[in-house]
């Protein structure tokens, strides 16, 4: 691997959907990935991986069983493993997330949101 710069303006330019990350970059076993949200996702957990969102245009809510993190640009919370969450984005959200190549958008279930093969950009 060589050393490089990666825009996020530019990647963002490059996809329109909701709820369909794409990879940007990887490191020690972790992807890079960027996502743009909007409306609810579903509730779900991850049995074996962390996740970090950063927020970099918008306001995210991740909904959790006993409160709401809200995140707004420059701020990034991390979900724990195990964590049941629903991300929710009133308005279109541009994130960042960092999070093993193992994870599975959708985590502990399948349904139409589930992404499997993400693309690289």
């Amino acid at each position: 691997m060589e050393p490089r710069k990666v825009n996020l303006s530019e990647k963002f330019a490059a996809f329109d959907d909701y709820w369909n990350p794409r990879i940007v970059g990887a490191l020690n076993g972790q992807h890079v990935k960027l996502a743009r949200l909007k409306g609810d996702f579903v509730w779900h957990q991850h049995e074996n991986e962390d996740e970090l969102f950063l927020v970099i245009e918008g306001t995210l809510h991740i909904e959790l069983a006993d409160e709401t993190l809200v995140l707004n640009p420059g701020e990034f919370g991390i979900i724990p493993k195990g964590t049941l969450h629903r991300p929710k984005a009133p308005e279109e959200v541009k994130v960042l997330l960092f999070e093993p190549q193992s994870t599975l958008n959708t985590g502990n279930l399948e349904n139409e949101f589930t992404r499997k093969n993400l693309d690289s950009i």
